[in-house]
């Protein structure tokens, strides 16, 4: 089941529970990342960011004492952070809607619901590598576009609810 477009990537995993750690590692050399680095909170996290370069970060919500969403404000937003643009993957038994939502708005790249499958773990991956989204600066975010599906069939210049107003386009 190994990949060879994963063969030269470098993956951090962010768990605290080191059985979860454990089968993520697992999961990414089976599927043919060779190169796995770990940390057991945000904070040992962000100085393995730093340290090993990464190219992409698997990263729990629930952590203590900085959770996911902590973590991926700081890489996104910090002046410190060594790599803003890097992937992060949130990797959660929490799968709310106000959770999802506060991962989506933090900067995660991708967003897997546990409990964690290969296939499932494949395909955020396949994401991350096949089709990188652009980033998008605004009042309040830093991160991978969040329109994730575009209608390339679409030719109009509104794409947003707001972009209409009682029927009539607003220029």
């Amino acid at each position: 089941m190994s990949y060879a477009a994963f063969d030269s990537l470098k993956a951090l995993v962010i768990e605290d529970n080191q059985h979860m750690r454990t089968l993520l590692r697992s999961l990414l050399i089976a599927l043919g990342v060779k190169n796995v680095f770990e940390a057991a909170d945000g904070e040992t996290g962000f100085d393995e960011l730093r340290n090993r370069r990464p190219d992409f970060v698997l990263t729990d919500l629930s952590m203590k004492p900085t959770d996911g969403i902590e973590f991926t404000k700081r890489v996104r937003q910090s002046n410190e952070s060594p790599n803003p643009y890097v992937p992060i993957v949130m990797v959660t038994g929490h799968t709310e809607r106000l959770r999802v939502e506060a991962a989506r708005d933090s900067g995660v790249t991708e967003f897997l619901a546990k409990p964690i499958t290969a296939q499932n773990l494949l395909l955020r991956l396949a994401e991350i590598v096949e089709r990188p989204r652009p980033f998008v600066r605004c009042d309040g975010y830093f991160g991978p576009d969040r329109r994730r599906h575009r209608d390339e069939s679409y030719t109009g210049p509104w794409r947003r609810q707001d972009d209409f107003k009682d029927d009539i386009a607003i220029a």
